[in-house]
């Protein structure tokens, strides 16, 4: 029988392996860090979070040690290059909280504190180059994305470069804000958030030297749910957005706030079929095999189980 490349933990086993890991959040801090229609309690974060924040240190270790021996056998230092973790999963799955959760936690450990994190919707083109390559209706597949500026970002901070600048896309107007850049000044980790950041693919022989951003990660996380329970977030999501954010008159969505309930479900459901359900099953779900560690969830947004990819 051929072997499993991944361990399996139940969430009890995995919250065992916390050992004497400190609890460095409050209440406070989980209701800044989670994200709409989600429910994260301090029982997640120690069973969860806590675990996984200890395992990322461990590695962390590791990764700088490894460093150092390239070092003692050049004869010289090199620059230090943060540690980059990649998170993916789909729209609504809870990738965002546990990104900034992450953040939070790894942040507050001695050996690492400078943590950034940048999410990949500032790559992707602003919606007049979608509009002029009829992409509006494909946001978020990754033929939507400035691939080579995105590449190029994750390679400067790879090199070292003492800063660079990721664009800033804004959810309220729902494109590219122009002028805005998140700058990033040599962290020790750098979390990057996406849809499609695991993409990689198989190089035919004319195509051996493509990159893929995936290529740069030290670590990898997938957020993972059945499509029943994501489209479902997505749809109470929706609903949220529609009495808060949409009500907004800059709001991209505000003509959706006046919808009744019945024709705005409606309308949700659409968007899930044809676009968000449809990247999840061409582009996402097949890059999860990729990652380091994933996260399954089950209906009510808690983690129940981890799988932890064998070296």
């Amino acid at each position: 029988m051929p072997l499993e490349p991944y361990v399996n933990f139940s969430r009890d086993e995995w919250a065992r392996l916390r050992a004497s890991t400190p609890l460095t959040l409050s209440e406070a801090d989980l209701a800044e860090l989670q994200g709409l229609n989600e429910q994260l309690s301090i029982r997640e974060v120690v069973e969860v979070y806590l675990p996984l924040s200890r395992l990322l240190t461990l590695h962390i270790a590791a990764t700088r040690e490894l460093e150092r021996v390239t070092d003692r056998f050049l004869g010289k230092t090199v620059a230090r290059s943060p540690y980059i973790l990649g998170v993916a999963g789909s729209v609504a799955v809870g990738k965002s909280t546990t990104s900034r959760v992450l953040a939070a936690l790894l942040a507050r450990w001695p050996e690492h504190p400078r943590v950034d994190l940048v999410t990949t919707d500032g790559f992707l083109h602003a919606n007049h180059v979608l509009e002029a390559k009829g992409l509006m209706a494909r946001k978020g597949f990754p033929e939507s994305y400035d691939l080579r500026r995105l590449l190029a970002f994750v390679a400067d901070l790879k090199a070292g470069a003492p800063e660079v600048s990721a664009p800033v896309y804004s959810h309220l107007v729902y494109d590219i804000v122009p002028g805005q850049f998140q700058t990033i000044r040599q962290p020790d980790i750098l979390i990057l958030e996406g849809l499609n950041v695991l993409q990689g693919g198989d190089r035919q022989p004319e195509d051996a030297a493509r990159l893929f951003v995936s290529d740069s990660f030290d670590f990898s996380i997938y957020v993972d749910a059945a499509e029943t329970h994501v489209k479902g977030w997505f749809l109470q999501r929706f609903q949220r957005l529609r009495e808060t954010a949409f009500r907004d008159p800059k709001s991209y969505f505000r003509k959706y706030a006046e919808l009744s309930h019945e024709e705005a479900l409606a309308f949700a459901g659409r968007v899930w079929d044809d676009i968000n359900g449809a990247n999840l099953r061409e582009n996402i779900l097949p890059t999860r095999n990729r990652a380091h560690l994933i996260l399954s969830k089950g209906a009510d947004h808690g983690v129940e189980g981890v799988r932890l990819r064998r070296l």
